[in-house]
């Protein structure tokens, strides 16, 4: 039988947000640096979940050190930690090695700066619901159910609960805020899931403040 969802929660929960950093990122940590992945995790979680950090560390470092037995494993009362690209023996050692980066960064006050997201991970994390409308009212099959963008947005608005739209709103205006050449708003709305050009002739930047203003309004 499958774990239910509590105690899948209470042994790997933070356990498994640790994990999806690392989706399309190498897992080259070593005992003297982290990686790109460890780094957008504790950048996005010190400025949002801090007391979560203490927990993920915990959770690495009872699964690296006593990994599920067979037991567990043949009930599936375990997580399956996603392909590293490393050999199955070595995970265990590179989740201790974690640990250690996450209790050094909360013993040390180690609070990385605010800065723009540098993974998927991250950007969904940091805009959920930005990824909620981009991804999913702009991907390439969706769209063409819309005559045009605005008939998109105003699907969305009227579809959606209005706390998660004044979310949107939030996420949108802390978007434009950020110092981002126009490439980077591209980057940016790529990697949140939209799958089309925004409508001429507004840039990626003045179209999600049209968009925030429309939803406001």
């Amino acid at each position: 039988m499958s774990m239910k969802p509590l105690e899948h929660d209470r042994r790997y929960g933070e356990l498994d947000q640790v994990m999806r950093a690392y989706l399309g990122q190498p897992a080259d940590d070593t005992p003297e640096r982290r990686s790109t992945a460890l780094d957008a995790y504790l950048r996005h979680t010190w400025h949002t979940r801090p007391w979560a950090i203490a927990e993920a560390e915990r959770q690495l470092r009872e699964y690296g050190r006593t990994p599920p037995g067979r037991l567990r494993l043949s009930l599936g009362e375990y997580y399956a930690v996603p392909d590293t690209g490393m050999a199955e023996s070595d995970v265990g050692a590179w989740l201790l090695v974690l640990a250690d980066h996450l209790r050094a960064s909360v013993e040390n006050g180690e609070v990385p700066a605010p800065a723009t997201p540098r993974t998927h991970w991250e950007w969904h994390a940091r805009f959920p619901e930005t990824g909620q409308l981009l991804g999913g009212w702009f991907s390439q099959d969706i769209v063409d159910q819309f005559d045009d963008h605005d008939a998109a947005v105003a699907d969305y608005a009227a579809t959606t609960h209005p706390h998660l739209v004044a979310r949107l709103v939030g996420e949108l205006n802390e978007l434009v805020a950020l110092p981002l050449e126009e490439s980077d708003y591209a980057v940016a709305v790529a990697e949140l899931g939209m799958e089309v050009g925004v409508p001429e002739p507004f840039s990626y930047g003045a179209w999600l403040s049209l968009v925030a203003a429309d939803l406001t309004a």
